[in-house]
């Protein structure tokens, strides 16, 4: 039965270009002397570090563990020393520096001892546990950690679970070797996949300009003996989205509003689905991944890289031409101009671009927009990104909002076609860092204000308190000058007044209701700015933290205390 396919909207077919780099197998590249890994490869929480200066590694090893349930743990790609945990500069467009772990490597190349899994055996929570600890990412470039994709909704039935070889940026082809040369291990991961989500169909989706991978693909569904669907689409950028593969393959359109599995579908990279196979088959975590190296070098092709290797030797395991003047990491329509070689290899590093003048000719002058509508007969997610440009450059962001810009996922259709060369995902970018950055001040004045309320009525409280034990305080005072009637045989001297015992127990019974309260509002406050800290700020807070332990244990102990003492001396007036 042949699959029905669907349209998406939208979309343009640039110059592939990806010829050159599938004429050789994927090769192996060299152990560096030297391993910068950073801790933040993917989306969520920063792992923390488990190693210290000093420390021997080995291959496979946990060298950052996940530190929130959307994070993933990063590991050692080989066996060295730790020479530093510090912070490096990172693959990014920012080049700002990220915390990270340097290894000196010592070339033995010697693995932890592994462990395979029979995930048939367990339960779905421990497997999900064991693809967040092997630092499973989606390796299509999102790099969000896959054991939270692959918890389903509770409401939702699944109906299917889409895998993407599309790989429809230019020049990429890391996706279609991997198919051809590992096309078992990604079948072997899907059914992984398939068997934690429970959907109804596995639909493998590969653009029709990849035959050798979609032969691949459907031998190794076939001698494996699963009903898997493998189905070649159009080639027609960004067929590779996921929701536009997901719109290709089953005519579900996932809303800007929802996440596809409220819609009953859940979507993977096949880079993805190999590396769950290698960390629940062989307890390999993903410590290495296949890059492109293409465009203006001497030998393109494929390589299997480390993660932590400096790209100025990725770059030199391809011969960069002698007129090339940048490097892109990425496809050209959504990557970036690395902004240091001494920036690592990373989770998301799925392309490297040698670029000359000749392959990227200078960007024509910016000319004004002609409201041709070109863009957004282009745009695959429907906006207008002529309208979006006009807000974002005269800064009129809540407009931007109102005509849905972070909608946008920056593909570069809208920049392809513009007749007058406006780089409109980079005002779209520009856009949107400027929100974020109103929101990130605004939550922290809301903050700031939140805790100076708080403030005051805390010290409106304890003046109250403080009043309130006064008064308590003087009435004992005045019960005591009070003369004794004459019928009453006055106390024994030794003894104090019974008031004089409630007022004191009643100042003790006071003092440790207010200190329970304290401690109560020590543990419930969260702290605060604690994002992007150095390591020098995470050990100095590590430090107070660590001095300050001895003290809340006596703040907790001194009430019980106290209170145990009134006790005792009320059993020793009476």
């Amino acid at each position: 039965m042949l699959q029905r396919l669907f349209k998406f909207k939208g979309g343009v077919k640039p110059a592939t270009n990806k010829a050159p780099s599938v004429q050789a197998p994927i090769r192996i590249a060299p152990i560096p002397p030297r391993l910068v890994v950073p801790l933040h490869q993917s989306i969520g929480g920063q792992p923390t570090p488990l190693v210290e200066v000093g420390d021997r590694v080995l291959k496979g090893q946990r060298i950052g563990a996940a530190d929130k349930w959307v994070s993933a743990a990063v590991h050692a790609p080989t066996s060295g020393t730790v020479i530093a945990v510090e912070e490096r500069v990172a693959a990014h467009p920012s080049g700002l520096p990220t915390l990270s772990v340097v290894i000196e490597t010592d070339g033995q190349d010697a693995w932890i001892e592994r462990h395979s899994f029979d995930h048939a055996s367990l339960e779905p929570e421990r497997v999900r546990e064991i693809l967040r600890d092997s630092g499973v990412v989606g390796l299509g470039g999102a790099v969000f950690p896959s054991h939270v994709k692959l918890t389903p909704a509770a409401s939702v039935p699944m109906d299917e679970l889409v895998i993407n070889g599309a790989e429809c940026e230019p020049f990429m082809t890391c996706d279609d070797l991997l198919m051809r040369e590992r096309a078992e291990g990604i079948v072997r991961g899907v059914a992984i996949f398939r068997d934690l989500l429970r959907p109804k169909r596995v639909l493998i989706g590969i653009e029709d300009n990849k035959p050798e991978a979609v032969a691949a693909m459907q031998a190794a569904v076939e001698a494996l003996g699963e009903n898997f669907e493998v189905v070649a689409v159009p080639t027609r950028y960004p067929a590779g989205g996921a929701k536009q593969l997901i719109r290709v393959l089953t005519g579900k359109e996932v809303p800007a509003s929802k996440r596809s599995p409220e819609m009953g579908v859940q979507c993977f990279n096949v880079a993805t689905a190999y590396s769950a196979w290698r960390a629940i088959a062989f307890g390999e975590p993903v410590i290495s991944r296949i890059v492109t190296l293409t465009g203006n070098v001497e030998q393109p092709g494929n390589w299997e890289i480390l993660l932590g290797t400096p790209m100025q030797e990725v770059i030199a395991l391809a011969g960069p031409k002698a007129d090339t003047n940048r490097f892109v990491m990425g496809g050209p329509m959504m990557g970036f101009d690395l902004p240091d070689l001494s920036a690592p290899v990373v989770k998301a590093t799925n392309c490297i671009i040698a670029g000359s003048p000749a392959l990227f000719p200078p960007p024509a002058p910016e000319m004004p927009c002609i409201r041709c509508g070109a863009c957004a007969l282009a745009c695959p997610h429907e906006l207008q990104p002529f309208e979006l440009y006009w807000f974002s450059r005269s800064r009129n962001f809540g407009k931007a909002q109102e005509y849905n810009l972070f909608d946008c996922i920056e593909c570069g259709c809208c920049s392809y076609v513009c007749p007058s060369h406006i780089p409109l995902v980079q005002y779209f970018r520009f856009a949107k860092s400027e929100i974020w950055s109103r929101e990130r001040d605004k939550n922290m004045a809301d903050a700031a204000k939140a805790r100076f309320e708080f403030r005051n009525e805390r010290d409106e409280r304890e003046k109250a308190e403080k009043a309130e034990r006064l008064a308590k305080a003087a009435a004992a005072k005045a019960a005591e000058k009070k003369p004794a009637p004459a019928e009453t045989p006055p106390a024994p001297a030794e003894a104090p007044a019974p008031q004089t015992v409630d007022a004191e127990a009643a100042k003790k019974a006071a003092i440790a209701a207010a200190m329970e309260r304290a401690r109560l509002q020590r543990e419930a406050a969260q702290p605060k700015n604690t994002d992007g800290l150095t390591i020098a700020q995470r050990k100095e807070i590590a430090e107070i933290e660590k001095r300050r332990a001895p003290l809340q244990a006596q703040q907790q102990t001194t009430p019980n205390a106290d209170a145990a003492q009134t006790q005792n001396s009320q059993k020793d007036q009476q």
